[in-house]
């Protein structure tokens, strides 16, 4: 029997528009179609067909217009407006919805000023926010720039221009005879560095403050804001979920102080920052530094200007909230295929987070439309909408740390889409057993920018691996399901990054006209989302291949040993590498052998379900329960983000930390090298554990 379900509705009017009475039309003709000529259960390779047909950019961009008619900064009344909007879209479509709480630790500023004061006593007062007045239709302002966690401060200094505020930044300056201490520093966003771990090496070179910018040639009167936190999630409860009346750290306890900067810092524009330097003297600019600095930028300082910096801020206390829609599964219940978006902006937000809540909600609408068709998934889905992902993924984390228990072998996989659509060009990061499935959907989905051709056809010829990115950073909600639990994940997006990124011209009007005006590249990341999902939910056999994973460790492996002196030895490296390689290749024909018995039976459904819980179990092999040293939160061997992000590895985490700490003067030969032979040893284990697990069997 087929369920109706209601026609779809805006979530602000209640009405549909006409073009979506007619969508909805058409996609019960379609229903009516396969009602007809295919009988319940719904196939598959069906439930794909018509979840594609289903597709509607004009609903999306709805959507997009709904989420973004005010800010939504994570805390506010405004953000739990757009809560509700999330909630009540899920509930319409009748799926069973539900919220998680936290009281977590946010940061909002209260005051901030910078004034240019020059060597003839005049005074000059810098702008701090975007020059034309942002507001909502109910006069409500966006946040002004700010740098959350940031500690309240006020300084009286020269000004010094440190480049990317990268270590050799640094030393470029100390060469030319240049100190930064007791300076305020001007740095210039890129180089690799993310903005918390500028404001960590100023305030290791002594500066007293920081005035962080964007140097790009477009929107150059816009202030990136953003969060200068150390690590994630909820710093009063370092491990643990933030629940009402759980255990709370005090702001003074060393295990909180240690997460915040001590010296102050705020955002510029780059038409702010270039008043600044153009009224740099002292020392030249490095020469190194002067094919990406615009021509105005002559001095580094210090000085002759001096910086009258002051900002305050405060820590408040603030109840956040997850929202979750869930499709139960009719075979197997009890393993999960979750799919992420956060919720909060820093202002409007219509590329982070709303272009990806936009393609969340239209995952919703179709989903339910599989559902009246008679469809139900192998698994279950849950959609989850994070709050608070811009204070340092706090809503994604303190679930994820509540849920560990159930997460380790009940979640399939996790696929998130932060920003959908930044700009052209697909971007996809994984964890490496889900390379393949990537590339069968990209095959399955057309290429928004090229007419009459697959996603697919087009990505493959751009780079090698397709593009493929690793899941080493902690820039969106993917990070504490690798990196702390251990889960499967994928994160996808189109465009490699914005202008407007953080400013308060992220807004509706922008994507229309320069990020995606026909909202085609939106429907290009949902339907690769929802078929990603429809695999690993209905897939009677998990479509996980672990040779790809076999084959990146052992280019990692390569990798490194280009980096390693003879005096650290690989070999049990390379020993757990063939053994995980052994096993990925039992674990694939396996696989395809059992894809091959397609009649049912308790016998081949007890394999099924024995080889997917050793699919599911193999990527916990790579964490180890001590962590990281001296971030045990980290948990992940083989993805995670090395101590400094200047470091030359982007995997094993554990080594790159022990190579950077070798080459500390205060650490001897003997001490280098046996650090590094312990994470060798460590990773190895690992490495071994997530072979065991895919074979399944005790040695």
């Amino acid at each position: 029997m087929v369920r109706i379900i209601p026609l779809p509705t805006n979530a602000i009017t209640g009405k549909p528009s006409p073009l979506e009475t007619f969508v909805a039309i058409l996609v019960l003709c379609i229903l009516g179609f396969y009602t007809l000529y295919y009988p319940y259960p719904v196939s598959t390779s069906t439930a794909i067909d018509l979840f594609l047909s289903s597709a509607s950019n004009s609903t999306i961009s709805s959507y997009l217009r709904s989420l973004t008619l005010h800010p939504h900064l994570a805390g506010t009344k405004l953000a739990a407006d757009t809560t509700r909007l999330v909630i009540n879209h899920f509930r319409s479509l009748n799926l069973p919805t539900h919220t998680t709480t936290y009281t977590t630790l946010l940061s909002y500023p209260l005051h901030s000023s910078v004034s240019l004061h020059f060597p003839n006593g005049s005074v000059l007062n810098l702008p701090l926010t975007e020059p034309v007045h942002f507001s909502d239709q109910t006069g409500q302002p966006v946040v002004q720039p700010y740098h959350a966690y940031s500690p309240s401060g006020s300084a009286y200094a020269r000004a010094v221009f440190v480049n990317y505020g990268r270590e050799r930044d640094y030393r470029a300056l100390r060469a030319q005879g240049v100190h930064v201490s007791g300076c305020v520093v001007v740095v210039r966003k890129g180089g690799g560095l993310g903005r918390g771990a500028v404001v960590e090496k100023a305030e290791e070179n002594g500066a007293v403050a920081v005035l962080v910018y964007g140097d790009g040639d477009t929107w150059r009167d816009g202030f990136e804001r953003g969060h200068v936190m150390r690590g994630v999630g909820d710093p009063l409860s370092p491990g643990w979920a933030g629940v009402d009346g759980g255990e709370t750290l005090g702001l003074d306890d060393s295990e909180v102080s240690k997460r915040f900067p001590k010296i102050p810092s705020l955002p510029l524009s780059a038409e702010v920052a270039e008043t600044v330097l153009g009224s740099l003297g002292g020392a030249p600019v490095p020469l190194e530094w002067r094919g990406t600095l615009g021509s105005k930028v002559r001095h580094v300082g210090p000085g002759p200007t001096m910086l009258n910096f002051s900002y305050q801020g405060e820590k408040k206390v603030a109840t956040i909230q997850n929202v979750f829609a869930v499709i139960k599964g009719c075979e197997e219940p009890d393993r999960y295929v979750l799919l992420g978006n956060h919720r909060d902006a820093w202002t409007f937000g219509a590329v982070d987070p709303s272009s990806g809540t936009a393609a969340l909600l239209d995952i919703a609408r179709r989903f339910s439309i599989l559902l009246g068709s008679g469809w139900t998934p192998r698994r279950s889905i849950i959609l989850c909408s994070w709050d608070a992902e811009e204070f340092g993924m706090i809503g994604s984390t303190e679930w994820v740390e509540q849920n560990l228990i159930n997460l380790s072998p009940k979640a399939v996989a996790y696929l998130n889409v932060d920003c959908a659509v930044q700009g052209p060009g697909l971007f996809v990061g994984s964890t490496p057993q889900l390379d393949n499935l990537i590339v069968e959907v990209t095959k399955k989905v057309k290429d928004p920018d090229s007419e009459g051709a697959s996603i697919y056809e087009n990505w493959a010829v751009t780079g090698e691996d397709y593009n493929i990115q690793r899941l080493s950073a902690v820039d969106s909600d993917f990070a504490p399901f690798v990196q702390h639990a251990g889960v499967p994940s994928i994160d996808v997006y189109y465009g490699r990054d914005f202008p407007v990124y953080h400013t308060a011209y992220d807004s509706y009007n922008w994507m229309t006209e320069y990020g995606d005006p026909f909202f085609q590249r939106h429907v290009a990341v949902t339907g690769i989302w929802g078929l990603l999902a429809l695999h690993l939910a209905d897939d009677s056999v998990l479509p996980f291949s672990y040779v790809s994973y076999a084959n990146q460790l052992l280019f990692y492996k390569n990798k490194l040993s280009n980096l390693l002196d003879q005096q650290v030895s690989l070999h049990p490296l390379t020993m757990s590498i063939q053994e995980f390689a052994s096993a990925a290749k039992q674990v694939d024909d396996e696989s395809k052998q059992l894809r091959l018995q397609e009649t049912a039976g308790d016998i081949v459904d007890m394999k099924k379900r024995a080889l997917n819980d050793r699919l599911i179990l193999a990527e916990k092999g790579f964490l180890d329960a001590d962590g990281l040293h001296g971030r045990q939160w980290f948990k992940h061997l083989v993805f995670g983000p090395p101590r400094d992000q200047e470091s030359k590895l982007d995997f094993f985490p554990g080594i790159a930390d022990s190579i950077t700490q070798g080459s500390s003067k205060a650490t001897s030969e003997r001490e280098r090298v046996a650090a590094i032979q312990h994470e060798i040893w460590r990773v190895a284990r690992a490495i071994q554990t997530a072979a065991s697990a895919l074979k399944g069997e005790f040695t």
